[in-house]
């Protein structure tokens, strides 16, 4: 059952309907374990207000009634060109921060990064800042993006992908009381999306492993919020003894879930081809951020970038009524491509393990914000969406849930999809990075 009706967010775009539509997917991918099981099925319900809020989680976290630290970099952001065109930074990320400055010549400073864009030209710094390994999109309304090679290649491309890469005999699913007990899930993904899509496996049950290293960058408040259910080990694939470790690992593992740039897993050996040969009946799932397809399929991004780049920004800032034929870009009110990809990320692992409980094989889903963000666009616009209210905390506090974590007492959104046999639940805290031996549970 759907419940509530837009605006659920302050937008002129769909952004509620994205949300109850991926969570909801996502629940009924759940219920279709569960039938697998038992061969019962179970009411699902999602109201779209509690959907929008889960699509914001991240805003609305608590440890011990504080806010987590702010992973918002000071120079993050849109400016102005020297062209008079736009330009967002993404800086939240120290060696991101680090190489836009240099690049830019640039104090750490807004300011100074403000004087050194003023003598560039927009796509002169985007092609400079992707030469360099950064991350900065210039601001494209939809007809930019319509007619640029890579918005074309996004265009022709489905929502996801679930494709058969490997034969194997059908695997049945492993005894248990929830939907996703006993399955195994290696979760390599860092930030928003990916880890909302192992966040959800989770929440069904499934034994969540996320393997980060001691020198990737994090940003604590994301892994606070998004680690709820997951045990969080540390694996360095730079050595050897680490891919061996890595190997060993997705011999056991049922879905095995990654978010690096196309062809940054591959290189150590780890890629959705190479992962089906080492286990056979692998589910794997593969996010990134402008498609596998077209010139920037191998390109670095983040929601904010993408929402930047393929015209999202400027319609909703026409839609705010925002003055001049070159308006400031308006961001959407919540990261939806971040969080309405890790869903549809969840949706698809359930739907290939349900086809490899039944015909058996190897599967690869693949999924990318770009997609997500076109999927979105076509939902269509709100008339009067942004005169919605901003809901603040105290908003939404009907919503929330108190939590032990191994930060202290951690206030969050539950999970937004109701299920009435088998409720999402998180059974495991969430922990600081590395707190567990890089293993299964016993």
């Amino acid at each position: 059952m759907l419940t509530g009706v837009e605006p659920a967010l302050p937008s002129s775009f769909a952004v509620g309907t994205a949300a109850q539509a991926t969570v909801a997917a996502s629940a009924l991918a759940a219920n279709e374990m569960w039938h697998l099981r038992t061969g019962r099925r179970q009411q699902v319900s999602v109201d779209m207000r509690h959907a929008g809020i889960d699509f914001r989680s991240e805003r609305y976290l608590r440890i011990d009634g504080n806010p987590p630290h702010e992973h918002r970099d000071k120079t993050v952001g849109v400016y102005r060109c020297g062209d008079g065109r736009w330009v967002r930074l993404h800086t939240n990320l120290p060696h991101h921060r680090a190489g836009t400055l240099k690049l830019l010549g640039a104090d750490y400073d807004r300011a100074s990064v403000q004087r050194a864009i003023d003598g560039w030209e927009a796509f002169k710094l985007e092609d400079a800042a992707v030469a360099a390994g950064l991350v900065v999109t210039a601001t494209r309304s939809f007809a930019e993006w319509d007619a640029h090679p890579q918005g074309r290649a996004v265009a022709g491309l489905p929502l996801f992908a679930i494709e058969r890469i490997g034969d194997a005999p059908p695997q049945p699913l492993p005894a248990g009381h929830r939907p996703l007990a006993g399955v195994k899930v290696l979760d390599l993904t860092r930030v928003i999306a990916g880890p909302v899509c192992g966040r959800t496996l989770a929440a069904h049950g499934a034994d969540v492993l996320n393997i980060t290293a001691a020198h990737l960058p994090a940003m604590e408040s994301l892994v606070i919020d998004t680690g709820r259910g997951k045990l969080s080990a540390q694996i360095d694939l730079r050595e050897a003894a680490g891919r061996e470790r890595l190997a060993a690992l997705l011999r056991d593992a049922d879905i095995f879930i990654q978010g690096y740039r196309p062809g940054a897993i591959a290189q150590y050996g780890f890629g959705a081809e190479e992962a089906a040969r080492l286990r056979p009946g692998i589910v794997c799932v593969s996010l990134c951020a402008y498609g596998h397809e077209g010139p920037w399929a191998g390109r670095r991004g983040f929601d904010s970038l993408v929402q930047n780049a393929d015209g999202l920004n400027v319609a909703e800032a026409e839609a705010a009524g925002a003055l001049g034929t070159n308006p400031e870009p308006k961001p959407l009110p919540a990261q939806a491509l971040d969080h309405a990809t890790g869903y549809l990320m969840a949706f698809g692992a359930m739907t290939a393990l349900k086809r490899r409980a039944m015909e058996g094989g190897s599967w690869h889903v693949r999924c990318s914000l770009a997609q997500t963000g076109h999927w979105v666009r076509n939902l269509g616009r709100i008339e009067g969406g942004l005169a919605c209210p901003d809901p603040a905390l105290d908003d939404v506090r009907d919503l929330m849930e108190d939590s032990t974590s191994g930060f202290g007492r951690l206030t969050g959104v539950r999970h937004s999809a109701v299920m009435s046999e088998t409720p999402a639940r998180w059974e495991r805290p969430s922990v600081p990075l590395g707190t567990n031996p890089p293993e299964w549970p016993r």
